[in-house]
C-alpha cells in the first residue's frame, strides 16, 4: 500500500502527463489522489511544494538511473540509448511530468528538469571522455526517448529488437571514432 504522499505525487505526475499543470490545481490532485484537500496541503501546503516533491522524486529515480549506467557491463554509450524507450516506468513518469511544467515555463521544473539533463551529460562525459562523444550519445537517445514519450507514447509503434541493436551499432561508432586521435586534415 502506497503512503498518501506517494499517492498524491502520482496523481500529481498523472494529471501533468495527461492533462498538463492548468489541470493540476490542488483540488483536483487530492480528488484523484483520494484525500481530502486538508490532507493534501498536510503534506505538500502548495502547488510549489508539489512541484518540489515531484523534483525531489525525478532526483532520486535519476540517481538510480545513473548509478545504473555506470555499472552496465555493455558500457555507458549503449546503456543510455538502450534505456531511451518511453516504457511508462517511474522515472519515464517522473521525467515527463516535469518536462510538461518546464514547457509551460515554469522556473522551478525547468531548473529541475535541466539539473538532471546536465548530470547525464556530465556522467556520460566522465565515463566516455569525451564532451563532443557524450553530447552525440545523448541527442540520440534524447531523441528515442522524447520521440516515444511525447508523440507516441505507450501506443507508438515499439522499436523491434533489430532496430535497436542496428541503432546500438551506430551508438559503438561514434563511441570509438570519437575516441581516436584525429588524423590529418
Amino acid at each position: 500500500m502506497t503512503s498518501s504522499r506517494e499517492r498524491i505525487l502520482d496523481s500529481f505526475e498523472d494529471i501533468l502527463i495527461k492533462d498538463g499543470g492548468r489541470a493540476a490545481t490542488i483540488d483536483n490532485v487530492a480528488a484523484a489522489a483520494g484525500v481530502s484537500k486538508g490532507g493534501l496541503l498536510y503534506h505538500f501546503p502548495s502547488k510549489e511544494a508539489l512541484v518540489d516533491g515531484l523534483g525531489e522524486r525525478l532526483f532520486s529515480l535519476s540517481a538510480r538511473d545513473l548509478e545504473a549506467m555506470a555499472v552496465d557491463p555493455e558500457g555507458p554509450a549503449r546503456y543510455y540509448v538502450r534505456t531511451s524507450m518511453y516504457e511508462d516506468s517511474p522515472l519515464d513518469r517522473a521525467l515527463v511530468a516535469m518536462a510538461r511544467l518546464a514547457q509551460q515555463g515554469h522556473p522551478k521544473a525547468q531548473a529541475s528538469f535541466n539539473r538532471i539533463l546536465r548530470l547525464w551529460l556530465t556522467a556520460l562525459e566522465e565515463q566516455l571522455g569525451s564532451r563532443s562523444v557524450s553530447r552525440a550519445v545523448k541527442l540520440m537517445g534524447d531523441g528515442l526517448y522524447y520521440e516515444a514519450a511525447f508523440f507516441g507514447g505507450v501506443e507508438a509503434e515499439r522499436q523491434t529488437e533489430s532496430e535497436l541493436q542496428d541503432v546500438l551499432k551506430i551508438v559503438d561508432l561514434v563511441v570509438r571514432e570519437g575516441r581516436r586521435p584525429p588524423g590529418p586534415t
